[in-house]
């Protein structure tokens, strides 16, 4: 039998189509190569260097504050008067001032219990509190429960008060809005505001109200997060990394230098004039915690933040709640910023220092730069360099800053400072969506104004899922597939395999190593896994 060439099986044009096509790819690269990625790319290094200076001098300037405050002995009972409030036989109780308890909550199945009961366990005379739940849930039987917990606790003389509304305009915001409309709440000076999970300490009231009564400039005590999972997996050990910083430097420097951070949205207590001169509550963002913050920092008013008191809840532990959480709040404030830059320049009630900290240090370099710089240099400049060697990136850029702005960050938690390694590569994978949130923001796109409320395991939750687990675990891998992650792995995967094949810098080290990172969120393993029944 005759064989067939090629040419007979194969249209003319198909002829030797793999070495064409590669041939032909190889052509375009070189041809594009000289005029346009290689100028683009060094602009995106000079770009990112500065950036990442930018954010180092930032670190640097906070941990120089933290040093100076710890040394000195500067916090808030010194540079605030702090004194016990003293009972007063003339007067009684109504020397205390009336303080409102705000619990908004949203189908909070496993912690509805819980909050309700800190709140209602906190220490103070009892005519001069009310607690008010205000439940937006949409399920009619989770809605029975807290009702019905709520009933529970007044039968026990507890001033505590349960509602609802018939929709769910602003989400939280509008939940507190509707909250502060309530008849009882005008005789309130103080307003204390807990997410469902949050639970507060007996003394809560006693540390935080005498700054509010004996310093009438301050409008906002804010007390630190406590977290009760962060041992439950590595996923929430990172984020407790990333959130004591927060809370150990962050929130300490703003309240040290300018009296302004943003408001936690939780475990915070509000002079009520204060908020009503900032306008109340708006729900035009996704982070109505900060935008009342900004709005009443531009009134004049003073925050303080509490290192030292601190309110226990819970981490989301599912990558699922984790990865929404950071949309919200990596969104939110990109879109603050855009929609209030000009009010805050323009304000006239605050000094220039405190507004170059608002829109430089409070909201560009820690809201914006931080996000991107994480994800565009170290997750796609510094492999592309990779493909592109006339293009270098300086030691002092590539390694130095990078491992002292790590290192500036590993303070907050020491205890975990032989996870950094994991911490590292967690954080350039979650800078995916924080970058992806931030662009959202800034250009107000399509999911700008997306709520997704937190999911909260609880430990009830907990302990039915590690039966439901042993039993029989059913789990549908294509919920846990992330395209955006494993298509970035794979292209860091790719990018070291070059430069271990062609390259002399080393960066592949990293790189496998990073890609890992990628693959291994991209395909949902990380966290709490929670099977379907």
């Amino acid at each position: 039998m005759d064989r067939f060439s090629t040419t007979t099986l194969l249209p003319e044009t198909f002829q030797g189509t793999s070495d064409d096509v590669t041939e032909q790819i190889g052509v375009i690269w070189q041809q594009m190569k000289a005029p346009v990625i290689v100028p683009l790319l060094r602009l995106s290094v000079f770009l990112c260097l500065v950036m990442s200076v930018m954010l180092l001098a930032e670190k640097v300037y906070m941990a120089i504050v933290i040093v100076f405050v710890k040394l000195f002995g500067r916090g808030p009972r010194k540079r605030y008067r702090f004194e016990p409030i003293r009972d007063d036989l003339e007067l009684g109780n109504s020397v205390y001032p009336m303080v409102l308890i705000q619990i908004p909550m949203y189908n909070e199945r496993e912690v509805y219990q819980l909050s309700i009961g800190a709140a209602c366990g906190l220490s103070w005379p009892s005519d001069r509190i009310i607690i008010q739940v205000l439940d937006d849930s949409t399920d009619p039987v989770i809605m029975d429960l807290v009702q019905f917990e709520c009933d529970r606790w007044a039968s026990k003389g507890i001033n505590i008060k349960y509602e609802i509304r018939d929709n769910r305009n602003g989400y939280k915001a509008g939940a507190l809005k509707e909250g502060m409309k309530h008849g009882y709440v005008k005789d309130c000076d103080y307003v204390v505001i807990f997410d469902a999970d949050f639970q507060p300490e007996p003394d809560f009231l006693w540390c935080t109200i005498p700054f509010l009564v004996h310093n009438p400039e301050i409008g906002l005590v804010q007390a630190r997060w406590k977290f009760v999972n962060a041992d439950e997996c590595l996923m929430t050990r990172m984020q407790e990394m990333s959130l004591d910083y927060h809370f150990t430097v962050e929130q300490e420097v703003g309240s040290s230098t300018h009296a302004f951070f943003g408001f936690n949205g939780t475990a915070g207590v509000w002079r009520i004039s204060a908020l009503n001169e900032a306008g109340g509550w708006k729900d035009r963002t996704t982070v109505e915690d900060m935008d009342l913050a900004v709005r009443a920092s531009l009134k004049g008013w003073k925050f303080v933040f509490l290192g030292d008191i601190k309110v226990k809840n819970e981490l989301p532990s599912t990558l699922k709640a984790y990865r929404y959480q950071q949309h919200r709040w990596s969104c939110g404030p990109a879109n603050l910023f855009r929609k209030m830059f000009k009010e805050i320049a323009r304000n006239k009630k605050v000094n220039l220092w405190k507004k170059i900290h608002v829109i430089y240090s409070f909201f560009f370099v820690r809201k914006i730069v931080a996000h991107i710089v994480t994800f565009v240099f170290y997750c796609v400049v510094i492999p592309t360099t990779v493909l592109v060697p006339e293009v270098q990136i300086p030691k002092w850029g590539a390694v130095y800053i990078p491992s002292m702005i790590t290192l500036l960050n590993a303070v907050g938690t020491p205890r975990s400072l032989h996870l950094l390694v994991f911490w590292i590569l967690f954080e350039n994978v979650m800078s995916l969506h924080r970058t992806k949130a931030t662009f959202i923001g800034l250009l107000e796109a399509g999911r700008v104004n997306e709520w997704v409320v937190t999911e909260k395991l609880g430990e009830a939750l907990k302990t039915k899922t590690v039966a439901k687990a042993t039993k029989k675990p059913r789990l549908r891998i294509g919920e846990r597939l992330h395209l955006l992650e494993l298509g970035t792995g794979a292209y860091l995967f790719f990018c070291g395999c070059y430069d271990l094949a062609f390259g002399n810098n080393h960066y592949f080290i990293y790189l496998f190593l990073q890609a890992l990172a990628f693959f291994t969120v991209g395909i949902g393993f990380v966290g709490t896994i929670v099977p379907h029944t």
